[in-house]
């Protein structure tokens, strides 16, 4: 699968990808998303263009069909110790995620990490999104433990509808 980085004239359409993966939004809902306990958007582009610029060592790449050009996927790659990077944002275009997209773009991206001496991906999932955890168990991904608590008050990311959530942190040695 080819990543590459995403281009400012993107932002708007990554950020329209990540808001109907994460949100189920459009007319083909995927199989997992997170609307029942979060509404509103996830993000915006502005929110994006922000975070690139507040970290030059992130990556947000972007996954495009061939011939057309459309955006698939994209995924936010970003290091946080010499051989240690977080994953984050990864998404596929709601009515594509029965093509298996979303293991070719997370072992993309884990070759990406891997290319820049990366030995372990860590992965934030909010606890009631049993679906998912258990997708990235099933791709290597552990359990370390960690549950830092969701930021309730914040709504950057979107509005909570429960009251008890919580990350589970997983992570993959590569």
């Amino acid at each position: 699968m080819k990543l590459e980085p995403v281009q400012t004239a993107d932002l708007a359409g990554v950020a329209d990808l990540v808001n109907a993966a994460y949100r189920g939004l459009g007319a083909t809902p995927g199989w997992t998303h997170e609307a029942e306990a979060l509404e509103g958007r996830r993000t915006t582009a502005d929110m994006l263009q922000s975070d690139i610029a507040a970290k030059p060592a992130a990556q947000l790449l972007v996954h495009r069909e061939g011939g057309t050009g459309e955006l698939l996927a994209c995924v936010w790659l970003e290091p946080y110790a010499p051989t240690g990077w977080y994953l984050g944002m990864l998404s596929i275009r709601p009515d594509r995620q029965n093509e298996k997209l979303g293991r070719r773009l997370l072992d993309a991206a884990h070759d990406f990490v891997a290319a820049r001496g990366a030995e372990v991906v860590r992965i934030h999932v909010i606890n009631i999104r049993d679906s998912l955890i258990d997708w990235y168990g099933r791709r290597g991904y552990v359990r370390t433990g960690e549950e830092p608590p969701f930021p309730y008050g914040d709504n950057r990311f979107g509005a909570p509808l429960r009251g008890d959530m919580r990350f589970v942190v997983m992570q993959k040695a590569l």
